[in-house]
């Protein structure tokens, strides 16, 4: 014990002996902080990878829904093309020119 003091022994040995006890407990302390950070970044880096693996999901389901509308667009683009294609040629005349030919031939 120190040098005598006004105080009695019993409290100086109790407040040394906390002292102690906060000393000796330290370095668990600090453990256990290294250890509760360690488990906060595992968690936000699992949420992150869930987070990305989602927007992939939807960035998939967008390319597959464009995708299929292109698809889908491929013959009403094509008979669209056809179709200003025999608008812009002379067919449709020359296929009245013909049905006329036909009836003068029928009636003779």
């Amino acid at each position: 014990m120190a040098i005598p003091t006004p105080v009695n022994g019993q409290i100086t040995d109790a407040v040394t002996q906390s002292n102690l006890t906060v000393l000796g407990l330290a370095p668990a302390m600090a453990q256990n902080a290294i250890y509760q950070s360690m488990a906060h970044s595992t968690g936000i880096m699992y949420q992150n990878s869930v987070q990305a693996q989602q927007q992939l999901a939807i960035a998939a389901q967008a390319a597959t829904n464009q995708g299929v509308i292109q698809i889908y667009s491929v013959n009403s683009m094509a008979g669209a093309t056809a179709t200003s294609k025999v608008a812009q040629s002379d067919t449709a005349g020359t296929i009245l020119t013909l049905l006329v030919a036909l009836k003068a031939l029928k009636q003779l």
